[in-house]
């Protein structure tokens, strides 16, 4: 039976755990991806939405585990990378070929 993670206090605590540790030993199936965010975010904006639509934001960051501000950030983020097929305002794609 693999033994069960201990919980830390501080970071040092987790790495000299980690550091000394055979985690071959411990159980993985309860951890949680975790996604860090290192950019700096130096710029705020004040943004005026429909009551609904923030409702729905927040309960859609509360069930994939992030506060709404950042779900709202991602969203942006996935908005605005370039990708291989264009995306219209109406949620449509055109590819090169239907360009044609």
């Amino acid at each position: 039976m693999k033994k069960k993670f201990p919980d830390f206090k501080t970071d040092d605590e987790a790495e000299a755990f980690v550091e000394a540790a055979d985690l071959s030993e411990y159980d993985f199936s309860g951890m949680v991806p975790m996604r860090f965010e290192l950019k700096r975010k130096d710029t705020s904006i004040s943004l005026r939405l429909p009551e609904e639509l923030l409702d729905a934001v927040r309960i859609n960051a509360k069930r994939v585990g992030i506060p709404y501000q950042r779900f709202m950030r991602l969203a942006i983020e996935r908005a605005v990378k370039p990708s291989k097929h264009p995306q219209h305002t109406d949620g449509s794609t055109t590819t090169r070929d239907q360009q044609l």
